[in-house]
Formats: structure tokens, sequence, C-alpha cells
């Protein structure tokens, strides 16, 4: 158990009855940042409606492939190799999630590795909302230098002992949003809950396995490990068909129309792009001017994209609306 040696924010006698009755702080530490890579280890401290630990729960995960970037999370191949696999965990990792808010310092991170290794594994995480603590550190204006998790803990004067150990960081985590929590209470702050769709596809592509190292130059990472970015650029064909202008609510889309995406998605988000290029739409890495229409589940967030398709009037529809719409792309012109 936690000592409570930081209540910097006492616990309002008034507690919001609109705030969740428990939450769930969730570290995970990975193999790579993109969307083939692997959890490698993961922690949960249990908390209750006021943000007092329950309980802490941690695993190793043997990613089945090369660990990545050994120097940061200190998990070689060897330790791994005899961790249980993901699917050999994922029950008790949601018994732990089952119905609390998921808890993490930027959380659509983890929350999108844990929904790809339910996903692998045909089930999905019992987790329906999240909370970042860099979003709740802003409503709250904390007077931090950056927004790393280094600098919450010392804000609250939380001391961590072993940062990227998953145990360790879900545990300075969970001391720190304890008294974010209390203040935002005490404030009357509408907490900064984001809703989590669980991926119901997945299509995994071929991945070096634990032992052997990853394809590619090495550089200066040592042992062949190549880091990738948060989603690796995929070089899509080009539409071979002009932009028709924007989408008009009741119509149909139509081919060379140009498509963005924001957000979480419950179908993996490269396989709605797989779609909509399938169907001779134009998959747009950024929204402009000329955008035909924005596809996201969370139209009032404040994502670049929906800030600029509220700026350009340019149309919105949620997922479910547009998987109905690629059913009856119109044929461009000519």
């Amino acid at each position: 158990m936690l000592e409570d040696h930081m209540t910097t924010a006492s616990s309002p006698t008034e507690w919001p009855t609109a705030y969740p009755q428990g939450y769930a702080v969730v570290d995970v530490e990975t193999t790579g940042l993109a969307r083939d890579d692997r959890i490698i280890s993961a922690a949960v401290y249990r908390l209750d409606a006021r943000g007092e630990v329950e309980d802490h729960w941690y695993t190793l995960v043997n990613p089945e492939r090369d660990p990545g970037p050994v120097w940061i999370h200190g998990l070689t191949s060897d330790v791994l190799e005899g961790a249980p696999l993901f699917r050999d965990v994922a029950e008790e990792f949601a018994a732990r999630l089952d119905g609390r808010v998921l808890v993490a310092h930027n959380a659509v991170f983890d929350w999108q590795m844990i929904a790809r290794e339910y996903a692998r594994a045909e089930r999905e995480a019992p987790v329906r909302q999240r909370l970042c603590t860099i979003a709740l550190s802003k409503e709250l204006a904390l007077p931090l230098p950056n927004h790393k998790l280094e600098s919450l803990a010392a804000h609250f004067g939380v001391v961590q002992q072993r940062a990227h150990h998953a145990l360790d960081d879900a545990r300075v985590l969970a001391e720190a949003f304890r008294p974010s929590l209390r203040a935002a209470a005490a404030g009357g702050v509408r907490l900064p809950l984001l809703e989590c769709r669980p991926l119901t596809e997945w299509t995994d592509r071929a991945a070096p396995r634990i032992g052997q190292q990853a394809s590619g130059p090495g550089g200066g990472y040592g042992g062949g490990y190549r880091p990738s970015s948060w989603r690796p650029s995929r070089k899509r064909p080009a539409c071979p068909y002009p932009n028709p202008g924007r989408y008009e609510d009741g119509k149909r889309l139509r081919q060379g129309m140009r498509v963005a995406f924001s957000g979480d998605t419950s179908v993996e988000r490269e396989l709605l792009e797989d779609r909509a290029t399938e169907a001779g739409l134009h998959v747009a890495t950024s929204l402009s001017r000329v955008t035909s229409l924005l596809v996201t589940n969370d139209p009032d967030s404040h994502t670049s994209k929906v800030v600029k398709a509220r700026q350009f009037g340019t149309p919105v529809v949620d997922e479910a609306a547009f998987g109905q719409l690629l059913r009856d792309v119109e044929a461009a012109d000519g």
C-alpha cells in the first residue's frame, strides 16, 4: 500500500456526484511506439472514488518479438522469454480494469497499446472511459515546466525510484493523481474523461520474434533495433480521381473525395483507411479547406483536425455513419 505523504489537497467533504466510482491507474512498457509494437510489462493501481489505493498488480509480458529499446526499460529477451503471453494475462488484466476509468499519463498511448493487445487476443478490454493526467493538469492549471511524469511527480513531492519501470511509474502516477483528483473535486472541475472504443478488427504485420533482431539498420541504437514512430507512414497509391468537393449530408460519397480521420476508432485506423482507399477516396493525413469530410467519434475534442474542421466548416461524421457511406460510394464522373 502507498503512504499518503503528499496530501497537498485535502479530500473535500462534498464530493461531486458525477465523478467516477473507481479508477485504474495504468502504465505499460512497450517494444516501441508503433501500431505493431507490443506490451512487455504492465502495472495497475486500483483506486477508489476518492483516489485511495485499494491494491496493485504487475506482470511481465512476452512480446514474442525483439524487446526494443532495452536501454530504456531494461527488459531483455532473456528476461521476457519465460514471461506469460498477453493472452495468458488478459483475463486478470481485464479484472483490474473492469468498471473503472483508465488513468494514465498520455492516456491515449497506453489505451491504444492495450486495445491492440486485446484485439490480437480476440477479446475486448472492459474499459469505456479514460482520463489523461496531462489533460487533468492542464484543467487544474498546475504550474509545471513541462508535461513529463517526473515534473508532475515533483510538483506533488512524489519520489520516483525507477523511471520506465511499469510498477514504479504506476505508483508515482497514483500518488500524483490523488491530490489532483481532490483539487479537481474541491474546485468543481469537470474531469477530462474521454470515451474508449475497443478495437473490433485487427491485422498484424510480421514482426521479429523474441530473441531475434528487428530488420533494418541499427544505427546508434545497437542490437539492430529500429525505433519506430507512433504511426509509421504508409505510402498509399495516389487517388486517380479529382476531388469533387465536400460531402453533403444525406448524399453519397463520391470517388475522389478527400477524407481525414481523427481520434479513436473501433475498427483499426489503418483498416478504415485501406477501405476508404479501395473505395476510391483520397485519405488525407491533415485537414485543409479542400477536405471533403472528417471522420471522428469525438467531435467535441480539441484535436487540430477537429478545430480546423470547425474553422473551415468541413462536414463531420462518426465512424458508424462513415461505414454506412462506404457501402455505396458514387463513381467519379467519367
